[in-house]
């Protein structure tokens, strides 16, 4: 362990990209799966899979396998997301910049890339519920992305009432 001259004992570093790709990781599999949970109670009718669905059938996408390259698709769109949120607002404080970010993430996917590409419809044409679901699902997502990224790169447990007055 490596000591300061004040002899108290210096933190590891993290190793950031390590980090964000274990971050993304974790963000791929949890949200994946609820949105697979979504889409199974008809919160959404976007197969989980929609990421991939300019290269796969929609048909195919339904079956247990397309479900599971809909999965992996989301881990490693995670992974890419999570590598650009440490490269980009690593140093951010707060949850605020992950809530912003996961909304960045559903205006690209659902008014750019989304219709333009064939992932998903015009918004018009999409009802309500998948909508909504959606869009919660992506602040929820790129909240865990950044505040996580976050915490581990700001000292945010000095904030915390708790922990200050033990020094």
């Amino acid at each position: 362990m490596n000591m300061l001259r004040n002899g108290m004992e210096e933190k590891p570093r993290t190793n950031k990209w390590k980090f964000a790709v274990y971050i993304g990781f974790f963000a791929g599999i949890i949200w994946g799966g609820v949105t697979m949970i979504g889409n199974y109670f008809h919160l959404t009718l976007l197969p989980p899979g929609f990421l991939i669905e300019p290269f796969f059938l929609h048909n195919y996408l339904m079956t247990a396998h397309g479900y599971i390259m809909g999965w992996l698709a989301y881990i490693v769109a995670s992974i890419v997301a999570a590598l650009l949120y440490t490269a980009f607002f690593a140093k951010a404080k707060g949850p605020w910049y992950g809530i912003g970010y996961g909304l960045f993430w559903w205006c690209v996917i659902f008014l750019l890339i989304g219709p333009v590409s064939g992932m998903t419809s015009w918004i018009g044409a999409m009802d309500w519920n998948s909508l909504i679901t959606e869009l919660c699902l992506f602040v929820v997502w790129g909240m865990f992305i950044g505040y996580s990224i976050s915490f581990e790169f700001t000292d945010e447990r000095i904030r915390d009432p708790r922990e200050s007055k033990a020094k």
